[in-house]
């Protein structure tokens, strides 16, 4: 497996897996907020305060298709004070700004904001897979897809990837990890000084954007490290939040990566227990656990080698799986209910010596991440504001990811140039703003307690936690008309959630026809 592949498993922080749903009607009765300026249905240019938005298409990933938008210039100093009278002169950096228009002829002043995952992933990227959970707020909302600096059409800081190399170490070598990331640093430091592209700075630029709006409030509608961005902006500059929607919450005082073994563990030895209590499926596979930790040590004491064909090309492929990249490998399947469903089996199978069904899978799955592995925009982040507090645990030595990672972590940041960190940053956030906090229940990053943890410090809030559900469930079931409602409505305590409980887990394969009858 090439270093690049390698450098995967300890920079892929996480991935969201979104799905779309059917449209409904409104509730009756629902308030919605002073209306903007109208806009012609076939406008092709209009200003919002003193932005200039055109008519633009937005490309898709690995797709002819595009999406219709209107988009903006929006240049913004790359150097960022905390002092906001500091006019620095210096580079300027352009983002990458898209407005998806209301569908009602005048929509409400304030505009939804969607803060994407990662550290790394940009809103416009991800749009289309996160639009169908958002497609009725636009009914009387404009949508701003802002691509964080760092990412996507925003200055990314995509590093060039590296030739496949099948020497590649059959561990998590540190000095291939350090050998990557100054080869990442090279690559980018031509464009951009690295030590300003953590999220108190992108949370300058969105409040420089509101500003330029014309200020209007902002609904934040932030997913996995989406979330860390939306309190810290929540903490800075509450006059421009109406509302505030966290799926999948990364807490202010999280300390990104410290947990995720634990995380994983888990919501592993959760979504098994599912299995052992379904008879066909106790009968199939009888521990998946026990037998994921046999597979760990027959991949620690001998790698191997396999060939299967690409999923999506039927290109032929030969890869190496030793024990790191398995972990990696079922980290990615346990994210949505969906894969995490084929773990038993895919483990069953690789333990005599069919290693196809994890590997086809992950190539479908990791096809998204690929910027994330190849994003210094991870490393921006997590050096300047997690890295130092990031220390390995004694217990989790023997869980499947182990310490791996921050082992990782600690190599790439003791070359990575660090920005500065708010002396606050990592304080709980405390507000009365109307906030809708969503969890999946064997999130394998987030866990439901996290949300129980943020919600300490809100007044007028509502924590939803979706059975059987994984990582991001934002376009899960009903979920969606939740949060149309919450948007509309700003009463968080009085939303009717009865229709998230018909939400479960997905059944287990017990073969490749499927679950048990």
């Amino acid at each position: 497996m090439s270093r690049r592949n390698l450098l995967r498993i300890s920079v892929v922080l996480a991935a969201a897996a979104y799905l779309g749903y059917s449209q409904f009607k409104a509730k009756p009765g629902a308030t919605h907020a002073e209306t903007a300026a109208p806009i012609a249905a076939d406008a092709k240019s209009f200003t919002l305060g003193t932005l200039q938005f055109s008519a633009c298409e937005l490309p898709q990933k690995r797709s002819g298709a595009t999406t219709s938008a209107f988009c903006a210039p929006f240049q913004v100093p790359e150097w960022r004070s905390e002092n906001p009278r500091d006019a620095p002169d210096g580079r300027k950096i352009d983002l990458r700004l898209a407005l998806i228009k209301s569908d009602a002829a005048a929509a409400d002043r304030d505009i939804v904001v969607f803060l994407a995952g990662g550290p790394g992933q940009a809103a416009i990227d991800t749009w289309p897979q996160i639009a169908g959970a958002l497609a009725p707020l636009r009914r009387h909302h404009h949508i701003l897809l802002l691509d964080q600096r760092g990412t996507g059409g925003s200055n990314g800081l995509l590093c060039k990837p590296e030739k496949e190399d099948e020497a590649a170490p059959d561990t998590l070598d540190v000095e291939s990890i350090a050998s990557s990331t100054r080869a990442c640093l090279a690559a980018v430091s031509s464009k951009a000084d690295v030590r300003y592209y953590t999220t108190s700075a992108a949370v300058a630029d969105l409040e420089a954007l509101r500003q330029a709006l014309g200020s209007p409030t902002l609904d934040l509608i932030g997913v996995s490290y989406g979330t860390r961005v939306a309190q810290q902006y929540a903490m800075r500059h509450s006059e421009g939040v109406r509302s505030i929607v966290l799926d999948s919450v990364a807490p202010n005082e999280l300390v990104l990566g410290q947990e995720f073994a634990r995380n994983l563990d888990d919501a592993l030895k959760a979504q098994f227990a599912q299995c052992s209590r379904n008879p066909a499926c106790a009968k199939a596979f009888a521990d998946p656990y026990a037998s994921l930790s046999k597979l760990r040590a027959a991949l620690r004491a001998k790698p191997e080698t396999y060939a299967f064909r690409d999923p999506v090309t039927f290109a032929p492929l030969q890869r190496r799986i030793n024990e790191t990249n398995l972990a990696g490998l079922v980290r990615l399947f346990a994210y949505t209910p969906e894969t995490a469903a084929l773990l038993p089996l895919s483990i069953a199978q690789a333990l005599h010596g069919n290693y196809t069904p994890l590997a086809g899978q992950s190539q479908l799955l990791s096809g998204d991440l690929a910027d994330l592995s190849e994003s210094g925009m991870q490393m921006a982040v997590i050096c300047s504001e997690d890295a130092d507090l990031l220390m390995p645990r004694p217990e989790d030595a023997d869980t499947v990811l182990g310490n791996a990672l921050i082992d990782a972590i600690h190599a790439q940041c003791q070359i990575w140039p660090h920005g500065t960190r708010p002396a606050d940053f990592h304080t709980p956030l405390h507000t009365d703003k109307p906030v809708l906090v969503l969890e999946g229940e064997f999130d394998p990053v987030t866990p439901p307690r996290y949300g129980e943890q943020v919600m300490r410090g809100f007044t007028n809030a509502r924590l939803i936690v979706a059975h059987g559900q994984g990582h991001n469930v934002i376009g899960r079931g009903c979920i969606p008309k939740v949060v149309v409602e919450f948007v509309d409505q700003l009463e968080p305590k009085q939303l009717d959630v009865k229709c998230v409980d018909a939400l479960g887990p997905t059944p287990a394969f017990v073969d490749f026809n499927g679950a048990a009858p």
